[in-house]
């Protein structure tokens, strides 16, 4: 019998002060039974990163997670269909960051991982339109200690970014790491 992925609630007060939006999010999350803390929870932070409070678009996450390779982590999509958005997350290969940037106006990358693994691989690789792409990383010890304070099925927490700045209140812990923006050669 195969393992069922976790659903995972996550409500969280958000304050962007870079795009000026302030709400409250209540985001249920399918956790692959492969998918790892760090990868979840940079979806998490890359949903509230790019969260705008746009009413004529809509952000979701890929409908299958991890079992839907050929999805975006993250999109958004305007209300008659056009993909606005592809977000992933990770270390994406050249090739599928390319396809993205064939079909998006807009590409975004998260990683959880080394910087210089994504930069190096996107660097070696043909990328249409490379020089736009937005590509952050998250430090692995803010998501370790993140992971540790939200190992619960449902975790409450008050997220604030400022200045690609990411600042986590939860279970009584004060958390900080960075959107850190990663250069491709």
């Amino acid at each position: 019998m195969a393992i069922q992925a976790t659903t995972r609630r996550f409500q969280i007060q958000l304050s962007n002060v870079d795009t000026g939006l302030y709400t409250t999010l209540d985001l249920r999350i399918a956790q692959h039974p492969s998918e790892t803390q760090r990868y979840m929870l940079a979806r998490v932070v890359a949903y509230c990163y790019l969260s705008d409070g746009d009413a004529e678009s809509v952000l979701q996450f890929s409908k299958g997670g991890l079992s839907s390779p050929e999805e975006p982590a993250l999109s958004r999509t305007s209300l008659d269909g056009r993909l606005l958005v592809w977000c992933e997350i990770g270390t994406p290969s050249a090739e599928r960051v390319h396809k993205a940037s064939k079909a998006a106006p807009r590409v975004v990358v998260v990683t959880h991982n080394d910087p210089k693994l994504l930069s190096e691989r996107l660097g070696k690789g043909h990328v249409h339109r490379k020089e736009a792409l937005e590509l952050w990383g998250l430090e692995p010890q803010f998501l370790d200690e993140l992971a540790a304070a939200t190992n619960t099925r449902t975790s409450e927490l008050e997220l604030t970014i400022a200045e690609r700045q990411v600042y986590v209140n939860v279970a009584g812990l004060a958390l900080c790491g960075a959107l850190s923006p990663i250069s491709v050669p």
